[in-house]
C-alpha cells in the first residue's frame, strides 16, 4: 500500500506527527520497535495535563486516539532501512516487508550512554537524572549531585540550586569557567575536583558517591548529562546533515523540520539539541503540520 507519510517512531514526537495528519484525512503509518527513550522513567512531568503520568500510559492513550482514525495504521517492527528521493520514501523492515509513502517522518529518538561509573545504570530515571525540569521536583530538598560529562554540566550545577543543595563534581575533565565558578559559589555550589567513581546505597536510592581517593560523599540524587546517539541508523543512511550539540550529534532541520534530504522530516530527540517531553511533542506537531503543508503544495 502507497501511505502518504510513514513515521517512524511512536513516542510523544511521532504520535503528536501522526494525529496532525490523521485529521487531516492523510493515510499514515507508524512504526514503532517499543524501546522509547523515556521507558526507564516511572513519570512524565512538566507535561500540561499530564503531570506524573507514566510515560507508557501516555502514549498508550495517544495510540488508542489515534486508531480511532480511519486512515492510521501501526506496525510493531524495527525499521531497519530507509530511501527516499523526489518520488518519494520507502522503509524496511526487519522481517523484509518494504513500505512507500509520499513523506517520511523521522522520529526515532536517541539512545543514552552513561559515564563508566558504578551504580550509575540500573538507576538511570529514578534517581540518576537528566532533566531538573522533568525530575527535579520529586528529588526536592535531598542534597543533589551533578557528575560533569561536559562544559555544558556547568549549566546543571547552577542551576540545581533551586531543588536543592549541590555538589558539582568536575570529573578532573569539566573545570568549570571563572564566570561560572562565581555563580555557582554565589548560588552556595560546592565544587569537587576529584572524581566519582561509585554510587553507593540499594538500588534506586542513593546514599552516597564514593570518590577516587576514597572518600564518600553524601548524596540523595546525581545529575548527569549522557552523551547520546541515534537510536536508528535511518538519518545516517538517507544522507542527512547533523548538528553537533554540546551531549552529541542531532539530524538538522530548518524551521518547518525539514532535513536535508527531499520529502524526509525529523522531530523529537533525535532532531533538538535539548528536548523533553513537551518539547518533542511541540516539534512532532510542527512536523505533521509541515508534511501536510508540503503535501497540498506539490
Amino acid at each position: 500500500m502507497q501511505y502518504d507519510v510513514i513515521v517512524v517512531g511512536a513516542s510523544f514526537a511521532g504520535a503528536s506527527a501522526a494525529m496532525q495528519l490523521v485529521r487531516a484525512r492523510r493515510t499514515v503509518l507508524m512504526i514503532d520497535a517499543g524501546q522509547p527513550r523515556n521507558r526507564f522513567s516511572e513519570a512524565s512531568h512538566g507535561f500540561l495535563g499530564q503531570d506524573g503520568t507514566p510515560p507508557h500510559e501516555i502514549m498508550g492513550i495517544a495510540v488508542e486516539q489515534l486508531r480511532a482514525y480511519p486512515s492510521f495504521d501501526m506496525i510493531a517492527a524495527y525499521a531497519e532501512h530507509a530511501s527516499a528521493d523526489a518520488r518519494g520514501t520507502s522503509v524496511t523492515l526487519d522481517d523484509g516487508r518494504r513500505f512507500h509513502a509520499r513523506r517520511l517522518i523521522l522520529a526515532t529518538g536517541v539512545r543514552d550512554e552513561l559515564p563508566a561509573i558504578v551504580g550509575l545504570q540500573e538507576r538511570w530515571g529514578r534517581t540518576v537524572i537528566h532533566c531538573p525540569y522533568c525530575h527535579g521536583y520529586e528529588v526536592r530538598d535531598r542534597k543533589l549531585g551533578v557528575i560533569a560529562t561536559s562544559p555544558y554540566s556547568a549549566h546543571q550545577g547552577i542551576m540545581l540550586p533551586d531543588w536543592g543543595p549541590t555538589i558539582y563534581f568536575t570529573q578532573a575533565q569539566f573545570e568549570p569557567e571563572e564566570a561560572e565558578i562565581r555563580q555557582m559559589l554565589t548560588r552556595g555550589v560546592v565544587i569537587e575536583r576529584t572524581p566519582v567513581v561509585k554510587i553507593l546505597g540499594n538500588a534506586p536510592e542513593i546514599d552516597a558517591v564514593e570518590l577516587a581517593d576514597g572518600r564518600t560523599v553524601a548524596i540523595g540524587a546525581v545529575f548527569v548529562g549522557p552523551r547520546v546517539h541515534m537510536s536508528s541508523p535511518l538519518a545516517m543512511q538517507l544522507g542527512c546533515a547533523f548538528e553537533q550539540g554540546p551531549l552529541g550529534p542531532f539530524i538538522r532541520t530548518d524551521e518547518m523540520r525539514q532535513t536535508s534530504v527531499p520529502n524526509v522530516f525529523a522531530a523529537g530527540d533525535a532532531a533538538l539539541v535539548f528536548s523533553n517531553g513537551t518539547m518533542a511533542s511541540a516539534s512532532g506537531v510542527m512536523a505533521g503540520v509541515s508534511v501536510h503543508r508540503s503535501l497540498i503544495m506539490e
